[in-house]
């Protein structure tokens, strides 16, 4: 097997301090998280930005105040920080990329439409095929955020279209309300329906994040924890911190004898 890539996603574009004391919304929080995460084995960092208000926000400006105080907070191990472009809910494509300009290595890339609890995310190909565009443009790495099984299909048809080449790294994003469920055998099926070329990783959301996390690493795929995606660490007990998080994820790697990759072990499997 691959060594263990982990991903951290720190703050998201759903939840409130309120919601989750522990959530980092500042640049300077988001720093100290990103650090925290790294040091306890995380090689990725999954950034949503807030404004000053603490509200989700996909302006350029947001993402390079956190950007470059992650980097300082991290100097000498800095992450592949990988961008959301899916900002949060009823956010335009135009302002979804617009971040991209400043050249991430990697982003996220969702791949259609999905009930996302109350509301809709809303991906159309149009926005699909923007997204292609900047993503070539601007030299990334996508990372494709796959909510339902038909999203695969998505995925093979802009393959088709000629406007996405191998190799593919595909995040199955499992339990949000309205979308695919986190069971076992929705993940199973999504591995064996993968294109080829392709490695893998799961985002459990909510109680569904540490079975799948440990299903994964056992099947050779890839995990991604942290607040954005579950705010406990055990039914009633809430997390302390994301790195709390990536610590259980380490800890349960190195007991079923799966390596866990470093930085520049991370950053030679996913930006090739």
């Amino acid at each position: 097997m691959e060594k263990l890539i982990i991903t951290a996603a720190i703050t998201g574009a759903e939840l409130s301090k309120a919601q989750c004391p522990a959530l980092p919304v500042t640049p300077e929080e988001q720093a100290a998280a990103a650090k925290e995460a790294v040091d306890a084995g995380a090689s990725v960092i999954h950034l949503h930005v807030r404004d000053e208000q603490g509200r989700p926000s996909q302006k350029l400006e947001h993402f390079k105040v956190s950007v470059e105080a992650i980097r300082r907070a991290c100097k000498g191990n800095e992450p592949v920080i990988q961008f959301s472009t899916g900002g949060a809910v009823g956010e335009n494509i135009a302002n979804r990329v617009a971040p991209l300009t400043l050249k991430p290595e990697m982003a996220s890339f969702n791949l259609g439409t999905i009930n996302f609890g109350e509301e809709i995310f809303v991906n159309t190909f149009s926005d699909m095929r923007a997204l292609t565009k900047s993503f070539h443009e601007n030299k990334i790495i996508p990372e494709f955020e796959i909510y339902e099984a038909g999203h695969l299909d998505n995925l093979k048809k802009l393959i088709k279209e000629g406007l996405l080449h191998p190799p593919f790294h595909c995040q199955f994003v499992l339990g949000v309300p309205g979308a695919l469920s986190g069971e076992f055998s929705s993940l199973t099926f999504l591995v064996q329906n993968l294109p080829a070329q392709s490695t893998w990783a799961v985002a459990g959301i909510g109680r569904y994040e540490l079975p799948l996390a440990v299903h994964s690493l056992v099947m050779g795929g890839h995990v991604r924890v942290g607040l954005e995606d579950n705010i406990f660490y055990s039914k009633g007990m809430p997390a302390k911190s994301n790195a709390q998080l990536v610590e259980r994820i380490v800890r349960i790697a190195n007991e079923v004898g799966r390596p866990v990759a470093n930085i520049a072990e991370a950053r030679k499997l996913l930006l090739h």
